[in-house]
Parts: structure tokens; sequence; C-alpha cells
């Protein structure tokens, strides 16, 4: 069942197009990340899908509501977690996530009790040891881990992660993609997040969509929008004790006339393909100086 779905998505200010024409889906249980240099509108896009911004053109629904006409009870399906934090100081963990959590049991169904119990939301952010401390003494990265679970107290069906890792230490952030495929894989939650890191992206998303100029410019997963872009495989390999390295565009052939010509001598042979990296610096640096981009592949369509 598809959770989002935008069609021709537009915004203007003044004069200026922001977004000319975004098109995006995601389905039920599904995890998008949405790549884009700044200001190519990725906050733009999501404030329209959270209802914070209305559009100046095309068609947006978020669980099946025009995100501009949704109610509170629509809104009690969303979760959001901003870059921006608001100030609760004064308040201890355990007894805030216990406040906010009441404003959801009103909207609680049979098959999806809310809120999520204090408790249980509190372990699976990793706050346990802090859960009676007031929020002022927390640090930058368990004030993060606090935001998420604001984000999720109320078990939402589609969640919006804005930089949501950003403060987090390596543990933290490992804990955090545990979280994020939690969420999709037992509680059937779509989840679209923003992010700079593109390693973070590669890890936790199914689809990676990349805004440029306004508009989406490429749409897979990471290895099939590597496909798109024409880039040469490193090889490195030892021989002798001797350390080489060798581009190609034919990784599988050069690698079989290695083994032909050198046989058992090759040793810590390594292949690097591109990276997400290389293919979203590839596709923005298109769509910048004007080339034509390839297709875009739209999930499940042919490679």
């Amino acid at each position: 069942m598809t959770a989002i779905e935008v069609r021709g998505l537009r915004m203007r200010y003044g004069t200026k197009d922001v977004l000319d024409g975004v098109d995006l889906t995601a389905e039920r249980g599904e995890v998008l990340a949405l790549l884009g240099p700044n200001g190519a509108g990725k906050t733009t896009t999501v404030e329209v899908l959270e209802g914070f911004r209305i559009r100046s053109a095309g068609e947006v629904s978020v669980l099946g509501v025009d995100p501009a006409q949704g109610d509170e009870a629509w809104r009690a399906r969303l979760g959001v977690v901003l870059q921006s934090w608001r100030d609760h100081n004064r308040w201890r963990v355990r007894a805030l996530l216990h406040h906010i959590g009441r404003y959801y049991e009103p909207y609680a169904t049979a098959g999806r009790p809310r809120p999520l119990p204090t408790d249980e939301l509190i372990t699976l952010v990793g706050l346990e040891g802090q859960a009676e401390q007031r929020v002022a003494t927390l640090s930058g990265g368990q004030r993060r881990r606090l935001d998420v679970a604001i984000g999720i107290v109320g078990r939402p069906e589609v969640l919006f992660l804005d930089e949501p890792t950003v403060g987090f230490d390596p543990q933290a952030r490992r804990d955090f993609h545990y979280l994020i495929h939690r969420l999709s894989d037992l509680e059937d939650t779509t989840i679209l997040l923003t992010t700079h890191d593109l390693g973070e992206a590669e890890k936790v998303a199914d689809r990676v969509l990349i805004l440029s100029g306004g508009r989406i410019v490429a749409d897979g997963s990471a290895d099939a929008l590597a496909r798109q872009v024409e880039g040469e495989a490193e090889v490195r390999w030892s021989r002798d004790g001797e350390r080489f390295v060798h581009a190609t565009a034919d990784a599988t052939g050069f690698v079989r006339k290695l083994f032909a010509q050198y046989d058992t001598e090759i040793t810590d042979l390594e292949v690097r393909r591109t990276t997400l990296e290389d293919t979203y610096m590839a596709l923005v640096q298109r769509e910048e100086s004007g080339q034509t981009l390839p297709a875009v592949t739209p999930f499940g369509g042919a490679a």
C-alpha cells in the first residue's frame, strides 16, 4: 500500500521555483533517503509532506490525506524529528515522554495501540541510564536520542527524520540504524530521512532519491543508481610484496587477465566499485552543468 504519493509538486517563492515538478512515492514499511545539495529543496519537500507548508501546485497524499487538509487524527499518525531541538530543560526524561505520549491516547486503534509504553520507548532509544535525569543535564547526543524518542512515541505510520544522527557517536549511530530497521520491519513504519551522510543513507535506505535543480534526478537503490553512472572500478592487489592499483571499467575482465598472467602470485586482491558518494557527486554535477541525465529508474522498474 502506498503511504506517500507526490505528483508534480511545485513550490515558488516570488519568481523563483524551489521545487519544479517533484514526483515520488513510498510504500508502507519502506525507508527512503532524500539527498541533495544545500538549497535543493529537501526541507521544503518534507515540510509540504508534513503539512507545515502549503505547496504552490501539484498533488500530494500522505496516508491517503492531502497534508494541507490534515486534521489532528491524521497528524497523530505521523512522527517528526527536526534538526532544531525544543527546550524542555526542566522535565525529567521519563516524565516528559509519558506526558507527550498521553496526547496520542485518543488516537489508538486495535491494530496500532498508542502511545508506545514509556519504559519500552526509553530502552529503544538507549536512555535507560538517563530516565530520571533532567533534560538540561543531557549531553548533545543524549538530547538527540530524546528527539528521536519524541518523534516515535506515538507509534507513527510515517516518520520524517531531518539529519537524525547529528551529534551521535559511532555506537549511538549504530543503535539508530537498528531502530530504523526495527520500525520499518516490525512496525511497518514508512520512513523518509534527509541526510548529508551518504554512508548512512547507503546502510539504512531501501531507496535513495537525489533532489537537484528542484526535481528528483535519481530514484533507486544505491546499487541501481551506481549502474546509471559510468565509472571505473579500482582494483588493488599485491605481488612479490609490492602493492598495485589499477582503474578499469571492466573489473571482472581485468582480474581474470591478472590471474591468467600471475596466478598464485596475486595476493590481497580488492575491487572497489562506484560508491553512493561517487554516484551522488556525478549526478548532481551533471544536473548543475546542464548535461542530460539518464532517465530516473523507479523502484521495481527495469534496470
